[in-house]
């Protein structure tokens, strides 16, 4: 109950316990769906689905989760709402808290999903911004359990662009002790900030967070190898200058060989397949992609369960 009403807009939003709480109920979850149990958690509750962005798997899991639970979800695209020019942020929440009971959205400036949490009197929680992809870590936090037990002394290599995908990475394997080496082109680091929170965390908690520019001494004896588009929504422009400077960061076999005998590869999708990853990679056996991507179903229906 101590969630009950509470905002998600960075993974920094959970204590330790409570992000232990969040990834233990998402797997209770997922092993009643798969006896055919979907408990209705959330019956009468209904969801805003805030849309800036274009979507695969945050629209169809957040949807599909609400109907596991009894709930609704309700879309809007960027012409439903038009935040910002056709209405302003904080009208758009207090709008939509009259009429709903919570608000995903997904959206480029990190500032909207703050606006949003600020003036509504619901919960907000953020699909995806420019500085995070906090319920993305949620999924790769319950992949990682999965396969190894514990989060705590793993090894993960993050090999690529310092996004907003490696922000909440960086985070959530402070929270729970793990070791995590990422490895960026000089100008494509993390943020700072996020660097020095995870840093802060990693010092209480007794993980490990280490930054460089050499993508082989980041993957030496990982047990998973994470890797992200090198070219993001609203960087198009970017995109000759981006595969130059990303030369040699690409997630292939070559690479592979020098992390653990048994590296689980893991992408949040969708992928640029043949820049940041190849095909035999990606569609290999060591791949854990499309397990993350189920995982982001588990882990937000969890989240749910718990904010509304």
């Amino acid at each position: 109950m101590a969630l009950k009403g509470r905002d998600f807009v960075s993974i920094d939003d959970l204590s330790v316990e409570e992000l232990n709480e969040v990834l233990d109920f998402a797997l209770e979850l997922k092993r009643k769906m798969k006896r055919g149990d979907r408990p209705p958690l959330l019956a009468g509750k209904v969801l805003a689905l805030l849309f800036e962005k274009p979507s695969l798997r945050t629209r169809v899991t957040f949807e599909v989760g609400m109907l596991h639970l009894r709930g609704h979800a309700i879309y809007l695209s960027p012409s439903d709402v038009q935040m910002g020019s056709r209405e302003s942020v904080p009208d758009v929440a207090r709008n939509l808290e009259r009429w709903v009971d919570g608000i995903m959205t997904r959206t480029f400036a990190h500032r909207t999903v703050e606006e949003l949490a600020e003036h509504a009197g619901i919960p907000v929680i953020n699909g995806l911004s420019d500085l995070e992809h906090p319920c993305q870590a949620l999924a790769d936090l319950l992949t990682i359990r999965e396969r190894v037990g514990e989060v705590r002394r793993v090894r993960v290599a993050w090999v690529g662009d310092g996004n907003n995908v490696c922000h909440s990475l960086l985070l959530g394997m402070a929270k729970l002790g793990a070791q995590l080496s990422v490895a960026t082109p000089r100008a494509y680091g993390p943020d700072p900030r996020i660097l020095a929170r995870a840093q802060e965390t990693a010092r209480r908690t007794g993980a490990s967070i280490t930054t460089g520019t050499d993508p082989h001494e980041a993957v030496r004896d990982a047990q998973f190898v994470y890797t992200d588009v090198w070219v993001s929504m609203g960087q198009e422009s970017e995109r000759t200058a981006k595969l130059g400077a990303f030369s040699g960061f690409q997630i292939n076999a070559a690479l592979l060989a020098r992390a653990a005998k048994d590296v689980v590869v893991l992408h949040c999708l969708p992928a640029h397949r043949g820049e940041e990853i190849t095909d035999d990679v990606l569609d290999g056996p060591q791949s854990a992609v499309f397990d993350q991507a189920e995982n982001r179903l588990h882990a937000q229906k969890a989240l749910l369960a718990k904010l509304l």
